[in-house]
C-alpha cells in the first residue's frame, strides 16, 4: 500500500506560529492499542533478520501486517501506524517529521508524552507526536549520535553531538536527569547563509553588513557574543563567508555546526572520554594543535574555558582575523567572562596584564540578541580601545535601541551608527586597501 506522510494525510496547516494539531490519540480511538501495537512492531523488528529474498520495505510491511492481523483498524489508523514505523526504521522515530519541518527551529523532549517545539521564537507544546516510553527515547538518541561516534550510557550520561544536516543535539539521561531521558535539538537553519538574509529579516542594516565584511577581510579579530539561541553560530557562519577564498581556515568545535562555503577548510572536533575514561581531546588541545597547522584563520565555535588564553595568544601572535563566539549578555559581560576564563588557565597573571592582553588581541565584539518577539537582532558592534582606570574601554560603533512594541507584539526600534569619531579598526582595514568604509565614515570630508 502507498504510505502517506502524516502532514499529507491530515492536511495540517501551519499558520503564523501555531498550527492545527492532530494527535496520535485522535487518530486512534484506543490509546492503549496504539502504544501496544507500536511497541510490539518495533521490538519485533529489532530482533528480526531480513531474509535475503526480500526488500527492506516489503519485509517491514509484512511484519506490520502480521502484528495488526485481527484488529479492526480503519484505513486512516493503518496508514498512520505504517507511517510511524517507517519513521522508526528510516528516520529518527517520532522526531522525524519535526526535523523535516522548516518552520520548527528547536525541539525539546522532556518525557515520552511531553514534547515542545519552537516556531518563530515561540515555544509551544506539540501533542501531535509521542514516544512509547523512556527506552524508546534512548534508542532514538543512540541512532542520532551513533554516526558521529558518540555514545550515551550510565557512565557517560550526557552527550553533545550533531546530525548530518548540522543540527545540534544535546541529550541527558539518568542518573543526571531525574525525570528520564531528555533531548534538546537546535536545528540548523540552512536558509540563513548570507548577510543579505539578516538584512532582509531586520537583524542588521546594510551599513552594518558592509562594516562587518570589511572588518573580516581586514583581518580584525572578532568575538560574537549573545545568549542561548540568539543566533551566534548563524552569524559566525555568515562572517566566515567574508574570508577570502585563498586563505587556510581551521575550525574548532565541540560538535561541528559551522558550514563554511570555502574550499580550504580543516574542521576539528573535540572527543569525549571513552569507557576507560581516557582519550579526551578538548577545545584547548585543538587550539594549541591548530597553531601548528599553518592556519591563516582560526575559528573557534565557542570559547568557554581554559582555551580562551590560547585563543588570545593566537590572536596576538600573527593569527589575525580569528573569529569565535562566547555566551554573554553584552560586550562588557563578554570581556568579563574572558578575564575569568584566562584566570581558569592557571597562569599567575595580574588582572591588569590580562586586560591589556585582551585589548591587544580583540578588535571587535558583536552582540546578537533574541528579542521578546522571538526575532534576532545584532544589537551592538563595539571596538576595544584602551584601559581607563584599569578597566577596558569600549566604543560602540553600531547599536540597536528598542523603543517599544507594536500592537502585534513585535519589537519596534532603530539602528544607530556612531560616526562622529573614526573607529580604530578603520586604519587596520584601510591598511589592507579596503575602501568600502570610506563613505560610511566620511573620509573625504575628514581630510579637508
Amino acid at each position: 500500500m502507498k504510505r502517506t506522510s502524516l502532514i499529507e494525510a491530515f492536511n495540517i496547516e501551519r499558520k503564523d506560529t501555531f498550527y492545527n494539531q492532530v494527535t496520535d490519540y485522535e487518530i486512534f480511538q484506543d490509546k492503549k492499542l496504539l502504544d501496544d501495537l507500536r511497541t510490539r512492531i518495533v521490538e519485533n523488528l529489532i530482533d528480526k533478520e531480513i531474509p535475503e529474498d526480500k526488500l527492506l520495505n516489503q519485509f517491514i510491511n509484512d511484519e506490520i501486517d502480521k502484528t495488526i492481523e485481527g484488529y479492526d483498524l480503519s484505513n486512516l489508523e493503518r496508514s498512520h501506524l505504517y507511517n510511524l514505523i517507517d519513521n522508526e526504521i528510516n528516520g529518527y522515530g517520532p522526531l522525524t517529521e519535526l526535523l523535516e519541518d522548516k518552520n520548527i527551529t528547536e525541539i525539546m523532549v522532556n518525557s515520552p508524552k511531553e514534547i515542545y517545539i519552537e516556531i518563530d521564537g515561540q515555544i509551544i507544546r506539540d501533542e501531535s507526536v509521542s514516544f512509547i516510553n523512556d527506552e524508546h527515547i534512548i534508542r532514538t538518541i543512540e541512532r542520532m549520535i551513533g554516526p558521529m561516534g558518540r555514545t550515551i550510557d550510565a557512565t557517560n550520561p550526557m552527550v553533545d553531538s550533531r546530525l548530518s544536516d548540522g543540527s545540534r543535539i544535546n541529550a541527558v539521561i539518568p542518573p543526571l536527569s531525574t525525570k528520564g531521558p531528555v533531548i534538546t535539538i537546535r536545528k540548523f537553519k540552512g536558509e540563513m547563509t548570507e548577510a543579505d538574509d539578516l538584512i532582509r529579516i531586520g537583524s542588521m542594516t546594510p551599513y552594518m553588513a558592509t562594516f562587518l565584511e570589511a572588518s573580516v577581510k581586514g583581518k580584525c579579530n572578532i568575538v560574537v557574543c549573545g545568549g542561548t539561541g540568539s543566533g551566534k553560530t548563524t552569524l559566525l557562519n555568515i562572517l566566515s563567508d567574508f574570508i577570502p577564498d585563498d586563505e587556510r581556515i581551521i575550525t574548532i568545535e565541540d560538535a561541528a555546526e559551522l558550514r563554511l562555503s570555502k574550499e580550504h577548510v580543516i574542521s576539528l572536533e573535540t572527543r569525549v572520554t571513552n569507557y576507560d575514561h581516557d582519550g579526551e581531546i578538548t577545545i584547548r588541545d585543538l587550539v594549541i594543535n591548530a597553531l601548528r597547522m599553518r592556519p591563516d584563520r582560526i575559528i573557534v565555535g565557542e570559547v568557554r574555558g581554559k582555551e580562551a588564553f590560547d585563543m588570545l595568544q593566537a590572536m596576538n601572535t600573527g593569527h589575525e582575523g580569528s573569529l569565535t563566539t562566547l555566551h554573554a549578555n553584552g560586550a562588557k559581560d563578554a570581556l568579563n567572562r574572558l578575564e575569568t576564563m584566562v584566570l581558569m588557565s592557571g597562569l599567575d597573571i595580574p588582572i591588569k596584564a590580562i586586560r591589556e592582553y585582551i585589548v591587544s588581541a580583540i578588535d571587535l565584539v558583536v552582540n546578537i540578541e533574541r528579542m521578546s518577539d522571538g526575532k534576532r537582532k545584532v544589537t551592538s558592534i563595539s571596538e576595544l580601545e584602551t584601559l581607563v582606570d584599569g578597566e577596558i574601554s569600549l566604543k560602540e560603533i553600531f547599536s540597536f535601541k528598542q523603543n517599544g512594541l507594536t500592537q502585534s507584539g513585535e519589537v519596534n526600534g532603530e539602528f544607530t551608527l556612531f560616526d562622529e569619531t573614526l573607529p580604530r579598526v578603520y586604519k587596520k582595514v584601510a591598511a589592507r586597501g579596503i575602501t568600502s568604509l570610506d563613505e560610511m565614515f566620511h573620509i573625504e570630508s575628514r581630510k579637508s
